[in-house]
């Protein structure tokens, strides 16, 4: 039986489209604070850095509770992000941005858990989702942790972002770079 290469060819660009379009979930060392036996941030924060020039500080992941998974990571010429899905939560429960500046317009300000960040939070809706905003300000930029919770058990999620949630300092990142690049390349050329 001889085949004629014409019906062969759609089959195969169907299945190679639908490897196009498939989610691609990402292993959260991609946004890791601390990666390898060396310590140094992951290459996706260093994605996150060049995005925001200005920002003296980069978020990152110290840990990721199980249940949790980092689903994407998008880098412009003016800002970055990443988002967490959750299997009790729901798809792009958390969403951790970096931008130059930040509209903390009808946000309260509250006693910072970090370091040479000042920390807003902007509740929006309480039920049947706990949706809202909490912000880190800090010289050059700010990291925003957008929640859209549908669970029942709110706490978890909330002590993740206070936790689990890190930030390097860029002159680390800017370090981590030309240490691994044994100087060719620099973070902010």
């Amino acid at each position: 039986m001889r085949r004629r290469p014409g019906a062969v060819l759609p089959l195969l660009l169907l299945l190679l489209l639908a490897g196009c379009v498939r989610p691609v979930v990402l292993d959260s060392e991609v946004v890791a604070c601390r990666e390898g036996d060396d310590g140094t941030p992951a290459n996706g924060v260093v994605l996150l850095a060049q995005s925001v020039p200005s920002a003296s500080w980069v978020p990152c992941l110290e840990v990721i509770p199980l249940g949790w998974d980092v689903a994407g990571l998008e880098a412009t010429d003016e800002e970055a992000r990443f988002w967490l899905d959750s299997n009790r939560d729901g798809v792009r429960a958390v969403e951790i941005r970096l931008d130059a500046s930040c509209d903390t317009a009808g946000a309260t300000q509250i006693p910072s858990d970090r370091e040479g960040m000042q920390r807003w939070e902007r509740v929006e809706q309480v039920t049947p989702e706990y949706v809202g905003t909490r912000y880190y300000l800090f010289t050059g930029g700010c990291i925003s942790v957008v929640f859209r919770l549908s669970g029942e058990n709110r706490a978890e999620p909330l002590g993740f972002a206070t936790q689990g949630l890190g930030a390097v300092p860029r002159d680390a990142v800017r370090a981590a770079v030309r240490e691994q690049t044994d100087g060719r390349l620099e973070l902010d050329p």
